[in-house]
């Protein structure tokens, strides 16, 4: 709700200042004396592009907002640890992890290290 209200108040702001700036450099470019002309850049010209800017602000805070969405359904609950079976290794590697060390829980080529002697993991520190 919140970053629709930010993008509809930025494109407000960056219409009406395009449109201050199009009526003051309508309204200076019909004077000939700079005298003359200093009105409508006050009065038009330098509110329209203050309004552009304050407009640009706004839409790129709407672009920075994150986006919120709700979950369709609640995460499941997470199973016991698996922390209390063998510890594991990789081909060719030097360490050796727990069963839930995130290194290697998604890794179908993890075997058990057996009688190898391997550093321990510096992550899950078994």
């Amino acid at each position: 709700m919140r970053t629709s209200r930010l993008l509809w108040a930025g494109l407000a702001a960056v219409a009406c200042g395009a449109v201050l700036c199009v009526a003051g450099w309508y309204g200076v470019s019909g004077e000939r004396f700079a005298a003359r002309q200093i009105p409508y850049l006050a009065s038009c010209t330098v509110p329209g592009a203050a309004l552009l800017v304050a407009g640009a602000v706004l839409l790129a805070r709407v672009e920075a907002a994150p986006e919120v969405r709700r979950p369709a359904e609640a995460p499941e609950e997470p199973g016991p640890s698996s922390s209390d079976g063998p510890l594991l290794c990789v081909p060719g590697g030097t360490l050796a992890h727990r069963p839930d060390c995130p290194l290697v829980a998604a890794r179908p080529d993890a075997r058990p290290v057996g009688d190898k002697v391997l550093d321990p993991c510096p992550v899950c520190e078994p």
